[in-house]
């Protein structure tokens, strides 16, 4: 085994002595020392274009459909987003202490209104078209139009907030993990994309985990700017914390064997602990780097909508739901009290951000820190993959579960772990309902209504894709691809979200599965 540790290089502009970094100790409870922007960056025009164009078509389809409650109820949406927004604005990131939380009006309603007002909205409906399929596709509707209201205004303010944060100085030391099994075909640009990024302080720790082919022979090929160690095959977890007894920074990094880190990612991923003295994480923006069929065109829109819209409604909180295995950095001391990562679990990334915000820390999101991963090819390895994910969510659901009873667990327990088990328990069956009576509505010769819904939902869905776009600046024609979350994907999905509730509600064992790699 190699104990090589990579040579640290500095930039001129980069330079810190040795009396700098004494005097600047980076602890998981103190800030460090930042830069004052030069210049407060505004909202981007667009985004404020997009937002608004879609709580323009949300109002009108209300008015379309003849219901006074779903119009009001899109408007009582909009205010408690403003409400939480002038509430928490200066003062949410400021200190992280459950003992000042009060109870978020937003999230108190965030999990019982939908569904409350959808019901009241189908009953109106049903009363006004005497239509059983009408009435729950006005019910899906609604609940689809409340969330969307909550998270837009939050992603666009979010994105806005992550802009304002400084560099710091100087830059924290740095570990950087990649633990590998089997990865011949793509170690290698993993590795040299590391190497050759611009951070002033990093060491580089790749640990092979029993790897059968010739992953470890290649990563020799780079053992005079890398540590490289060896261990029998315990799984990703267990490389991971093998990795870490041998790490020496202050942030841990992890990144996933078959990750192409984008530049200047590293300094991105770190600038997100500028939020607050209590950020304990900050996760990546994943981007998929095989777009080569429909299936991973699907998977990259999925990855953009998912990070840029949903998770960073949750980064206004602190409270993002999971620091990915592709690319994430932790302080070193959270993640060590968090109890590391456990070796039990199917899915070790989100696990461990659970522990951590149980713990009473703040995880954030960053959108430049980039990392280009691979991903399922084939129906059969996207099957494969989506059911380690997803039942491995749901084992980590039902683990934590006291995170949904005790307050004292902060916005994990008020807003993030109930939408986690609604969305991954309810609306994939409410999914299944809607397109059921829509089937049922068309056969009954209620065709031109569901092709006004269809229209609609099909606007709206390209709308938030073009939003979470131009958040994520990726690029654009991924937008073409918008119609499949509306049909096709999106059923291929909830199918195989209810196949997991229905694997792991039966006891059914789960193992973990890997996709072929096919090095693009």
């Amino acid at each position: 085994m190699s104990n090589n540790w990579i040579k640290f290089s500095y930039s001129q502009d980069d330079h810190i002595d040795e009396t700098d970094k004494k005097k600047i100790p980076f602890q998981s409870n103190k800030s460090f020392i930042t830069k004052e922007s030069s210049q407060k960056k505004r909202f981007d025009p667009v985004q404020i274009i997009l937002m608004c164009s879609i709580f323009g078509l949300l109002s009108f389809t209300a008015y379309l459909m003849l219901s006074p409650l779903l119009l009001i109820s899109l408007a009582f949406a909009a205010g408690i987003v403003m409400y939480e927004l002038l509430r928490t604005k200066h003062s949410l990131l400021s200190k992280y202490s459950h003992k000042k939380y009060q109870i978020s009006l937003f999230s108190s309603f965030l999990m019982i209104l939908p569904f409350f007002i959808a019901s009241l909205t189908a009953l109106e409906g049903y009363s006004l078209w005497e239509s059983v399929n009408r009435a729950v596709i006005l019910w899906g509707l609604t609940v689809t139009f409340w969330t969307t209201m909550l998270f837009i205004p939050l992603a666009v303010y979010s994105k806005y907030k992550e802009e304002q944060l400084p560099e710091p100085t100087p830059y924290p030391s740095l570990s950087i993990i990649i633990p590998a099994y089997n990865e011949e075909k793509v170690i290698s640009r993993t590795i040299e994309s590391l190497v050759n990024e611009d951070y002033p302080r990093k060491e580089i720790i790749f640990v092979d985990d029993g790897s059968t082919d010739k992953t470890l022979e290649i990563a020799k090929r780079y053992c005079d700017k890398i540590k490289i160690l060896h261990k029998e095959n315990g799984g990703k977890a267990s490389a991971l914390n093998y990795g870490m007894t041998y790490a020496s920074g202050e942030i841990i990094t992890v990144i996933d064997a078959d990750t192409i880190v984008g530049l200047n990612s590293l300094k991105s991923l770190i600038r997100g602990f500028q939020s607050g003295s209590n950020v304990a994480a900050v996760a990546g923006n994943i981007r998929v780097r095989n777009k080569t069929n429909l299936l991973t065109q699907c998977q990259s829109l999925e990855y953009i909508s998912g990070i840029q819209i949903m998770r960073r409604a949750f980064d206004y909180f602190g409270a993002t739901v999971m620091v990915p295995g592709a690319l994430g950095a932790f302080k070193r001391k959270a993640l060590e009290e968090s109890g590391k990562y456990d070796t039990s679990t199917l899915v070790e990334d989100f696990d461990i951000t659970i522990k951590i915000l149980k713990s009473g820390f703040i995880v954030q999101g960053s959108t430049k820190s980039t990392a280009y991963t691979e991903v399922p090819a084939t129906l059969s390895d996207f099957i494969k993959q989506r059911k380690r994910w997803y039942r491995g969510n749901l084992q980590v659901i039902l683990r934590h579960s006291n995170a949904l009873t005790k307050t004292r667990f902060g916005f994990l327990q008020r807003l993030t772990f109930p939408f986690l088990a609604i969305s991954m328990l309810v609306i994939p069956v409410a999914g299944m309902m809607v397109i059921a009576n829509a089937i049922f509505a068309i056969i009954n010769g209620d065709w031109f209504f569901i092709l006004q819904i269809f229209l609609l939902f099909v606007a709206l869905q390209y709308l938030q894709t073009a939003l979470a776009i131009r958040i994520d600046g990726e690029n654009f024609k991924t937008v073409l691809y918008s119609v499949f979350f509306v049909i096709g994907y999106k059923q291929l999905v909830d199918f195989l979200l209810i196949k997991a509730a229905f694997e792991t509600l039966f006891n059914l064992k789960a193992k973990w599965t890997s996709t072929t790699r096919r090095g693009f």
